[in-house]
């Protein structure tokens, strides 16, 4: 019997690179125009994807201003091994000096270290009206799961931001939330709930497949089954046995969707299996940790590094960025391009 062999590659076809909306925009400019009333930006990051859920936009436009990194949604990409230490290590040499921290939904743990960096540096500003923090990123990639997170477990209080599933639930600046108050009245924290900003265009398709796959782009910008394909190739290079109980090893993910909808009852009428309907399904138990926990990002040591190098047309407008890919595409048709 053969054995399975995965591919090496995704297939990444032709998929569009640019989704920054009029509200991405928006609500960077207030950001900015709030920078010198702020004592701290608190940058979340996907921890899965802890190179391409970095926005060159936030870097450029937020500069100046002192700034915590925090990973989030590290319960879905860590198993806790030593190589997730290895690769979290790597990580924060990434950022020396600046300050990193990894962040699991309701782990005590995670938030009562992201809660301790707050205090001290609300103490450091030594304000009589508190200390304002601004929580800024990518869209989805829980800004507002943290406050709420934040504010229960430093305040005992239910949450105040708004959270789905999709993008977009935040679309404004929020009013301030207080997280952190001694029981003198001193030592107050606020944070500042900001809707997600996109990067005016993705230097690369496989990033926006990886984007979409952590829920960053909204379900209906991209074939749920494009998604889907990208999933199973991420699983096959994992471990395949992550959908034994669905499928047999295959690259091909319209059987991997149709084995997967017999199995799952996933049955239009007339009996042919729903692939959309499977794909959708399969991705979202994937985003719950439900498939697997790892990382689609490669982490080397030089790895922002190189990340930022790649990104350099982002910080252009998204018009020359759209004439630069299409001075590339008619020079890769030309018969005359070396």
């Amino acid at each position: 019997m053969t054995s399975f062999i995965p591919r090496t590659s995704p297939d990444l076809g032709r998929i569009s690179r640019a989704y920054f909306l009029g509200h991405h925009a928006a609500g960077l400019r207030k950001m900015k125009a709030m920078l010198s009333s702020v004592d701290l930006v608190i940058e979340c990051r996907d921890y899965r994807i802890p190179l391409t859920s970095q926005n060159p936009l936030l870097n450029e436009n937020l500069a100046g201003k002192e700034r915590l990194v925090v990973y989030t949604k590290q319960d879905l990409g860590s198993q806790g091994t030593e190589e997730d230490r290895r690769r979290e290590e790597m990580i924060r040499r990434w950022h020396s000096p600046s300050p990193v921290l990894f962040s699991a939904h309701k782990n005590k743990t995670s938030g009562q270290a992201i809660l301790q960096f707050a205090r001290e540096r609300a103490s450091a500003a030594d304000s009589l009206t508190g200390s304002r923090m601004l929580v800024v990123g990518m869209p989805n990639v829980g800004k507002s799961t943290l406050l709420n997170d934040l504010r229960k477990l430093g305040r005992g209080e239910q949450k105040a931001a708004r959270t789905g599933a999709q993008p977009g639930i935040t679309r404004k600046i929020a009013s301030s939330v207080k997280i952190l108050e001694d029981d003198d009245g001193s030592g107050k924290v606020y944070l500042i709930d900001t809707p997600g900003v996109f990067m005016p265009y993705v230097p690369d398709a496989e990033g926006v497949l990886k984007l979409a796959l952590c829920a960053a782009l909204k379900d209906a910008l991209i074939s749920p089954i494009t998604v889907a394909d990208y999933l199973l190739y991420h699983l096959n290079l994992n471990d395949p046995e992550l959908y034994s109980k669905f499928s047999q090893p295959t690259n091909d993910v319209e059987s991997f969707l149709s084995a997967t909808a017999y199995k799952t009852g996933r049955i239009q009428r007339g009996g042919s299996p729903d692939t959309q309907a499977t794909a959708l399904w399969m991705v979202q138990r994937w985003r719950d940790g439900l498939l697997g926990r790892f990382l689609l990002d490669r982490i080397t040591e030089d790895g922002l590094e190189r990340r930022r190098r790649d990104m350099d047309s982002v910080g252009r407008s998204l018009n020359q960025a759209r004439r630069e890919e299409k001075r590339q595409r008619g020079r890769q048709k030309s018969p005359l391009a070396s």
